[in-house]
């Protein structure tokens, strides 16, 4: 049987997961009365909730006699780890454009690995059916693009097809609508090249994992050359050169949605090994006898980082199952395993650990996760991370794209040059603007929280790490201080009530609360201690109904990211499997006091 392999890459939102749905309804992978849904490949809770995709997925489908090995990316450059490794498996790719919005930063990041790759771009311009949409303009556009990533010839020379995956239907001129997505897996036939199989031994790299608490950790990668066989003995060549010699126990391919068990796979299908020992990403899986390791894979730089401590607050072990350092530590050398743009490293305190990242995002999907799976931890404020190059200490400066109405434009403007961002371009978009900029890391932390508030949410922002550029200076902190309780109990309404004007809430009347604990947002600059636990004392002169009703603005409840880009350098956020609180590192007004004054 023929194979194709390829990966379908996009800026987040552009209809990747859609357009592998449809692929796959039409090769009849389901029954006819099978109702599967949508968005199936994303089958963790969280990608469900957020609507993005964080790890990559294979899916097989079969379309005239030939087997097609899909490989769904993520389309948020938080999570390129993913993407690098796993456009090591392709042959070509599908890249995914949005007919309205056009190439993207995202679109970018994703589109120059493929290209360094030497794979075969084919381009898909999706959403034709938006209003104001104009499919040649970004037709030129992802043109101009791949011609400015320093594409070959044989790249430039892409085939397009447009159409609109919602509604199933693809065709080569857009303004005719046809009944299928027919069109798009013809082009995929006659453009993708079938994968290049050389002489020689057996050589494969293992580009992702797997678990089963059946089988335990499982290799995936695409066979270069050669046949591997079940029970064959082979070398593990590892990073640093070393081998190992192993044992493939059985042997997966896949297909549709699942895996099956096959005796043998040929060079050029993606393949995963069951019962290999102690393998990682990146590892070649060589011949027994005379081994040759592959290329390895290399990942871009961590540029964030954020302290992991034990949840050491007055409500500890309330809610979760695993709260000591221990628990931690290994959950983090686990996670280690599979998610390579991750690093940690352990400080001077046995429970404090620091843990570098590419952004908020990436970070704060490992916390859900953990939190998820009964972990309780409290996390630090993010910090970017300062490298010293050629004895000038240089920051990571990022691209940033901001879609908003245009007359809000000038206030995105105002906020973006504050946190010294530089414009590029702006341009209209029927009655909106898009505004380019290039921004340090550091001014993105808690920007789109201000962003949203200033545009009634109407904001869309997308960023991209670019490089290292020297330190900007200073850039402005959060200028409300907190509202930090005073005492322990419980949040009474009528307390609330009379400190309203004090600032804005982010507890409920009823809510346990500790001393320490942020409980709002002070509608000055510096922190003031509240007590919101004091009830109203009742006499024969003052009974409970006689005063006015209570009338108590509803709390601010914050996302994990956007807590963690509130937070300042004395607070922490404690996260537990039913809780999110702020608080201050240092519990008591005495502590703070005498830290300060230090």
């Amino acid at each position: 049987m023929d194979i194709k392999n390829i990966a379908i890459i996009a800026h987040v939102d552009h209809g990747k997961t859609t357009l592998v749905d449809k692929i796959m309804y039409h090769c009849q992978l389901f029954r006819e009365n099978e109702n599967t849904g949508d968005l199936i490949l994303d089958n963790n809770d969280l990608e469900r909730e957020r609507g993005i995709t964080i790890t990559s997925k294979n899916v097989s489908v079969t379309y005239k006699d030939t087997k097609i090995n899909i490989i769904d990316t993520p389309g948020h450059a938080d999570f390129g780890g993913e993407v690098e490794r796993v456009l090591n498996m392709a042959d070509g790719v599908l890249l995914l454009v949005d007919a309205f919005e056009g190439p993207m930063p995202q679109t970018r990041f994703v589109l120059q690995k493929a290209i360094d790759l030497g794979l075969k771009p084919c381009v898909v311009i999706n959403k034709v059916d938006k209003e104001n949409c104009t499919p040649d303009e970004v037709h030129e556009k992802v043109f101009d693009l791949m011609f400015e990533l320093g594409a070959e010839e044989w790249q430039l020379d892409f085939p397009a097809v447009y159409g609109s995956a919602k509604n199933n239907w693809m065709s080569e001129d857009w303004q005719k609508q046809t009944e299928n997505i027919e069109p798009l897996l013809d082009m995929v036939m006659e453009h993708i090249p079938s994968p290049k199989i050389e002489e020689g031994t057996v050589q494969m790299l293992i580009t992702s994992l797997d678990y089963s608490s059946f089988t335990g950790r499982i290799a995936i990668g695409r066979l270069q050359r050669g046949t591997l066989k079940e029970g064959m003995q082979v070398s593990l060549v590892k990073r640093d050169g070393s081998i190992k010699k192993s044992r493939i126990k059985e042997l997966h391919t896949f297909e549709g949605l699942g895996r099956i068990k096959v005796a043998e796979v040929q060079a050029g299908d993606i393949c995963a090994l069951v019962g290999l020992e102690g393998f990682e990403i990146g590892d070649t899986v060589a011949d027994f006898e005379n081994p040759e390791a592959l290329k390895t894979i290399a990942i871009d730089e961590p540029t964030m980082s954020m302290l992991f401590t034990i949840n050491d607050s007055p409500f500890f072990g309330k809610d979760g199952k695993f709260v000591t350092s221990r628990h931690i530590k290994d959950r983090l050398t686990k996670e280690l395993e599979k998610n390579l743009a991750l690093r940690v490293e352990e400080t001077d305190s046995a429970d404090k650990f620091m843990v570098y990242g590419r952004g908020v995002l990436h970070l704060s999907v490992l916390i859900e996760t953990m939190r998820r799976e009964g972990y309780e931890l409290q996390i630090g404020q993010p910090q970017v991370i300062i490298k010293e190059i050629d004895g000038v200490k240089c920051e990571p400066v990022e691209e940033l794209t901001i879609d908003l109405p245009e007359n809000v434009s000038g206030k995105a403007v105002e906020f973006v040059t504050l946190r010294k961002g530089e414009m590029l371009s702006m341009e209209a978009k029927g009655d909106r603007m898009v505004c380019e900029f290039i921004i340090p890391s550091r001014g993105i932390i808690g920007l789109r929280n201000q962003l949203l508030t200033a545009t009634a949410g109407e904001a869309i922002m997308a960023h991209r790490y670019k490089e290292y550029q020297p330190l900007k200076g200073g850039i402005p902190e959060r200028l409300n201080g907190s509202l930090v309780s005073i005492e322990k109990g419980t949040a009474i309404p009528y307390s609330i009530d009379k400190l309203q004007d004090r600032g804005r809430f982010f507890v409920d009347p009823g809510e346990d609360i500790y001393e320490g604990q942020v409980i709002g947002e002070n509608s000055r600059q510096d922190d003031m201690t509240v007590n919101i636990t004091k009830t109203k004392k009742l006499s024969n002169v003052r009974s409970s109904g006689a005063d006015d009703k209570a009338k108590i603005v509803p709390a601010i409840k914050f996302s994990l990211e956007e807590a963690l880009e509130y937070i300042q350098k004395d607070e922490y956020v404690e996260v537990t499997p039913n809780h999110l609180r702020l608080r201050k590192i240092l519990l008591t007004e005495n502590e703070r006091k005498r830290s300060k004054a230090i």
